[in-house]
């Protein structure tokens, strides 16, 4: 093995994920793009660093302030120890090292927190059952979101708001989408047992492993036969009601996944939209590696007038920009990015995107509105609005199992979307 390939020491991964933090909570930064310049060596030790500092960040950020004598002004540091008492919680059988190797990392951003790190994360240990009884009185520090997430989704969801909330701080399930076009989830499990996979079926295309593995592994994966889908992102394609021979709209269709399950489940005339070019590349590609065609279109979805030819759609999926509270586990930096004002400015896009849409509908055709969102404001209030400005639209009944009609919570088997099927009457 080279020198390039070896693990760093603990300490410099704990200074990566500290920095990677911190510019999440303080500097507003996407995570993504964060770990996008993280070196290879260690880089997933520090992924796995900062997505479970995230996940936790109100409960380790109130035991941080109780430790602590007077506020602490420098922000790296104090998210230090933020991701150092994470790891110390979670490797009792090498508390020493885990101490040391923090107060090393902490010395080298400023040495004058070698002797305050030493301190808090002692203290921690000298007290923490004590302290995490004080700290699970504060609404934060228990939930694992800020105030205004909490107060929100405990509005809308008065006898499921726990269980979602709960639900938005688990690891997330790894789900496949088998290719309609090659069985079904059934035989796909029986494929996968063969191969000492163990997994479930959840649905007619869908099967969730019980523990992840890489892609590579996936029997067919390679071949199109199956690809990676949350199993409520699944519910779009089925719920368009596409037929052989339409003319579909996928609007904002990056990374493609909804894409490529309607043409396996329809031989329909399909264009994917998207404003992204580098995205819309992604969806060529995981197109081609189902072995599916469409025609794909650099546009804005609010802006017909720049891409569409005037032809009528049958079927339009309007997958629009949204809060993305829904899919909080896979993205746990969200939950602190986020502002309550953000909710709003969201709603003013989607406001735009979908009266824009809804004139490049066929009469008789129908829209599938799709948010992962749990926040009403962009879900059925949104619909609501437009159903009575627009009165050639009539919302349409949906079958399934939704905690409000069209809505889904995170839960064991799936993330949180909403779904809203428009009709033009």
């Amino acid at each position: 093995m080279t020198q390039t390939h070896l693990q760093p020491p603990l300490r410099q991964l704990f200074k990566r994920a500290a920095i990677a933090v911190d510019a999440v909570i303080h500097k507003g930064q996407n995570l993504n793009r964060v770990l996008a310049d993280q070196p290879a060596p260690g880089r997933a030790t520090v992924q796995d660093m900062c997505y479970a500092s995230l996940r936790e960040y109100g409960e380790l950020a109130a035991m941080r302030d109780a430790l602590l004598t007077k506020p602490l002004t420098d922000r790296v540091i104090a998210t230090m120890l933020v991701v150092a008492l994470r790891q110390v919680r979670v490797r009792p059988d090498a508390t020493h090292m885990v101490v040391n190797e923090a107060v090393e990392a902490a010395a080298a951003i400023q040495p004058w927190a070698r002797g305050l790190t030493n301190a808090v994360l002692r203290n921690y240990l000298r007290q923490a059952d004590a302290l995490t009884a004080t700290v699970m009185a504060q609404p934060v520090a228990r939930w694992n979101y800020p105030q205004w997430w909490i107060d929100k989704v405990s509005a809308a969801y008065p006898q499921h708001w726990q269980a979602a909330l709960v639900a938005g701080n688990q690891h997330p399930p790894m789900t496949l989408r088998v290719n309609a076009q090659h069985g079904n989830a059934a035989a796909y499990l029986e494929w996968l047992q063969d191969e000492g996979i163990a997994a479930r079926r959840t649905g007619e295309w869908a099967v969730q492993l019980a523990q992840p593995v890489a892609v590579t592994a996936l029997p067919g994966f390679a071949d199109g036969r199956v690809s990676v889908q949350d199993a409520g992102a699944q519910l779009a394609a089925t719920l368009l009601d596409v037929h052989d021979g339409q003319r579909v709209l996928d609007a904002c269709a990056a990374p493609g996944g909804k894409t490529g399950h309607i043409l396996e489940l329809a031989a329909v005339d399909l264009t994917a939209l998207d404003s992204d070019a580098a995205r819309l590349q992604r969806v060529g590609e995981n197109l081609a590696r189902l072995g599916l065609e469409a025609q794909l279109k650099l546009g804005d979805a609010g802006d017909p007038a720049s891409w569409w030819d005037g032809v009528a759609y049958d079927r339009i999926l309007a997958d629009v920009p949204c809060s993305a509270s829904g899919v909080v586990r896979r993205h746990p930096d969200i939950k602190w990015l986020r502002r309550p004002d953000d909710i709003a400015q969201f709603a003013v896009q989607q406001a735009v995107i979908l009266p824009a849409l809804w004139r490049c509908l066929a009469t008789g055709g129908k829209l599938l509105y799709v948010t992962c969102s749990i926040f009403p404001e962009e879900n059925q209030q949104q619909i609501d609005r437009f159903v009575a400005a627009h009165a050639d639209a009539r919302q349409l009944q949906l079958d399934g199992e939704w905690v409000t009609p069209g809505q889904l919570l995170p839960n064991d088997n799936h993330d949180g979307f909403f779904y809203a099927l428009l009709e033009k009457i």
